[in-house]
């Protein structure tokens, strides 16, 4: 039998894992999509959100730009859409397909948020989007550190809990956009969870402590030796 990473997002799989598809965190992924669109003065009319999961990123980017005229979201997930399905505005749509079979017309901007790492051909996938939109904005986690490597039922875990089945360091990440002919314009790191919320044990604490110190000296060489951290990129 082939694999096909679609299984576990058409089916049951991961709805049973994730049942409000993680979109407790779309408030503020939209906030720093925002951050990142507002710093290099890029002010969309039309927006497109492909693995648009629950929809509450694009539901937060309509809040906050009340001047965008159209915001569609893409998913193969049935279980994600029906959750979207009631974001649903004048402005923003949901819809359960495809994207790349779809002949909606181009984005202004094309957001890809924790989509790149679930897909199989991800190389086939970027190529295939580069056409689609003026402009790109990815998140995609850096889920390759020194600690993961040494500690590599890490790795296991994220492939078991979220189906990641690829695993990024920074240099990947800029090689694959670079090889599918985009131009990144921008970037920066975003925390993972640890680093955000109270620490619950004195174990928690001091390592947050420690990833806090680390990446106030270094942060590349932070990402790179703790790992949990995403490159939230815009690119043309």
């Amino acid at each position: 039998m082939s694999f096909n990473s679609n299984d576990l997002y058409t089916g049951n799989e991961y709805f049973k894992n994730k049942p409000n598809w993680d979109d407790e965190y779309s408030e503020w992924k939209a906030q720093m999509i925002n951050q990142l669109l507002h710093t290099n003065n890029i002010n969309p009319e039309k927006i497109i959100e492909v693995g648009c999961g629950a929809g509450g990123i694009l539901q937060g980017l309509s809040t906050r730009n009340p001047s965008i005229n159209s915001l569609s979201g893409f998913d193969i997930s049935p279980h994600a859409i029906a959750l979207a399905k009631k974001k649903e505005t004048n402005k923003i749509k949901f819809f359960n397909t495809d994207f790349l079979f779809d002949e909606t017309d181009n984005a202004d901007v094309l957001l890809v948020i924790d989509v790149v790492e679930h897909v199989g051909d991800y190389y086939g996938f970027l190529d295939k989007l580069k056409s689609r939109s003026k402009y790109f904005v990815f998140h995609i986690p850096l889920d390759m550190s020194c600690r993961n490597l040494l500690k590599p039922h890490t790795i296991k875990q994220q492939r078991d809990s979220v189906g990641h089945i690829h695993y990024f360091t920074r240099d990947t990440i800029e090689w694959a956009l670079k090889d599918t002919g985009y131009l990144i314009l921008d970037w920066f790191y975003t925390k993972p969870l640890i680093d955000t919320e109270q620490a619950k044990t004195i174990k928690g604490g001091i390592k947050k402590f420690l990833r806090k110190i680390s990446f106030s000296l270094n942060k590349n060489q932070s990402a790179r030796l703790w790992g949990g951290y995403s490159m939230m990129i815009l690119a043309r």
